[in-house]
């Protein structure tokens, strides 16, 4: 428990309101196109998609609902070693209370502990507090994108080395 809220790792039974939470989060950012992860298969099953060597994926809870989520995983067509920062997205009733940093944190810990030596991620213009909280925690912006993510609407891209 952090500051009124829980961080733990997702269940299916957390599946529906991730979903909801990444399909109402990513239009309010314009990231409802092609283009995004929005559209990834994986958004309707988090829990089985994130049940597999070097992944992991957690939710926020506040309140008794799920209210946000962000996970790694090994990038997709890159180098060994380095994983993504994948689906981190909040509802507005969590924003502004620390928990964008203790679910960062707690990503980039499991992230070390799953042996990967890197972790990427994409976004786009627009996320300014996210970006802020990348910024804060050490990613350096990168000149384009790595890996084959699909995520071709994305044009903010990161790194960090753990």
């Amino acid at each position: 428990m952090t500051d009124g809220f829980t961080l733990r790792p997702i269940t299916t039974a957390d599946d529906a309101a991730v979903a909801n939470i990444i399909r109402t989060v990513m239009p309010e950012f314009g990231a409802g196109g092609p283009g995004f992860a929005i559209h990834d298969p994986e958004v309707d099953g988090m829990c089985a998609a994130y049940d597999r060597p070097g992944a992991a994926y957690f939710v926020v809870e506040a309140g008794g609902r799920v209210l946000g989520g962000g996970g790694v995983a090994p990038l997709d067509g890159g180098p060994d070693g380095v994983c993504e920062l994948r689906k981190m997205y909040f509802l507005p009733a969590l924003r502004g209370l620390g928990a964008g940093t203790a679910l960062m944190a707690r990503c980039l810990d499991e992230a070390r502990r799953l042996g990967h030596r890197q972790c990427y991620l994409e976004t786009l213009h627009g996320m300014d507090a996210a970006q802020k909280l990348y910024e804060r925690t050490g990613f350096r912006r990168l000149d384009g994108p790595m890996g084959a993510t699909g995520h071709f609407g994305c044009n903010r891209f990161y790194l960090l080395d753990l």
